[in-house]
């Protein structure tokens, strides 16, 4: 699973506050910037174009959306890196945090603090990583047996609903094949892109530590250079309500 879009569930059952309008804004310009870098025209860039159109359904304005593909062509601009970060939380979950930043040495210190805020720690690069499959994600609307049979002609490792979505998942190399096969077969495609997947689950029964662990994703999803958080863990929701 995606672990961005599983917390965003996890939130709904908790009733946790979405991040700030502002701090999507950043979240998304920086999700447009990066994709910006492989063109700027989002007709023959088609992760741009998902990017934008992402913005737009958070009703980020196209003048906001427009400065953030310009600061790919600003050559006085600070440039945008891709880091991944990896660390455990409390009762031994494992967490992948990906950022988006143009200060490391604002970045880490930030997420280091929320982990051990919230009795978790980070860890060695490597030493988690190990535990998750990283993977194409294609998210979908439509009919569920019909997007099965498309997909399935196009090798895909899985298809699955979730959270009102279909979810297709694929081989690194293949995803960007797969995006585009079923674009060209009429499939509305909402997303796409690249997720960890747990090779294990681990669930979390204890309300305590349960506590600890939606506190520490509540707390990394805050930090405005965080784009996506991957985890091992699932809380049921009877656990969830005794929190």
């Amino acid at each position: 699973m995606s672990g961005h879009s599983k917390w965003s569930t996890i939130k709904r059952q908790k009733g946790l506050k979405d991040a700030a309008k502002g701090q999507i804004f950043t979240k998304l310009s920086n999700a447009i910037v990066i994709a910006a870098r492989s063109g700027t025209d989002p007709e023959t860039n088609f992760s741009l174009r998902l990017a934008i159109d992402k913005a737009k359904a958070n009703n980020m304005p196209m003048a906001n959306i427009q400065r953030a593909i310009n600061r790919v062509l600003d050559k006085n601009a600070s440039v945008l890196e891709e880091v991944l970060y990896e660390g455990y939380g409390s009762g031994g979950v494992a967490i992948l945090v990906n950022a988006l930043t143009d200060n490391i040495n604002r970045t880490y210190p930030e997420i280091r603090l929320a982990f051990t805020k919230h009795g978790g720690s980070i860890a060695d690069k490597g030493s988690v990583v190990f535990q998750f499959n990283h993977k194409g994600m294609i998210k979908l609307r439509g009919n569920y047996d019909d997007i099965l049979l498309k997909a399935l002609d196009l090798d895909v490792d899985d298809v699955i609903e979730a959270d009102q979505e279909i979810i297709v998942y694929t081989d690194l190399k293949k995803m960007a094949l797969v995006r585009d096969g079923l674009r060209n077969q009429g499939v509305d495609i909402i997303e796409a892109g690249l997720t960890y997947l747990p090779n294990q689950i681990i669930e979390i029964n204890d309300p305590s530590i349960a506590g600890k662990i939606l506190r520490l994703m509540d707390a990394l999803d805050e930090i405005d250079d965080v784009s996506e958080v991957f985890y091992n863990f699932n809380i049921a929701d009877e656990v969830i309500e005794k929190i």
